[in-house]
C-alpha cells in the first residue's frame, strides 16, 4: 500500500512538472502577442506558477524526507530484531513462491 501511495505521488509530481514546464512554454511563446491587459494576466500567472514550483519543491523534499525516515525506521527494526525480520522475509518469500508457482 506505501508502494502505491509512493508511485501515485510521483506520477502526481511529474504531471505537476509537466503542467508547469507546459505554462511556461506558453506564457513564452504568447509574450509579444498580448496588450496591456495581457501582459497584467501573465504576470499573475507568473507569479501563480513560480508560487507552484515553490509548493512542489517543499512537497518532494517533504516526500523525500518522509522515504527517508521509513527506511531508517526499517533499517532500525530489522538490526533490533533480526530473526523477525528474517522470518518476515522468508514468509513473504514463500507466498510470492506459491503463487508465482500455480501459473
Amino acid at each position: 500500500m506505501l508502494e502505491l501511495k509512493t508511485a501515485q505521488r510521483d506520477r502526481l509530481l511529474a504531471d505537476l512538472r509537466g503542467v508547469i514546464a507546459d505554462a511556461e512554454e506558453l506564457l513564452n511563446t504568447t509574450a509579444g502577442e498580448v496588450g496591456a491587459k495581457g501582459a497584467e494576466a501573465r504576470s499573475r500567472i507568473q507569479a501563480k506558477l513560480q508560487q507552484a514550483k515553490g509548493s512542489l519543491l517543499e512537497l518532494q523534499d517533504s516526500a523525500l524526507a518522509k522515504a527517508k525516515a521509513a527506511g531508517h525506521e526499517a533499517d532500525e527494526f530489522v538490526h533490533d530484531n533480526p530473526w523477525k525480520a528474517i522470518g518476515a522475509a522468508a514468509g513473504v518469500g514463500l507466498l510470492l513462491g506459491l503463487l508465482i508457482g500455480r501459473r
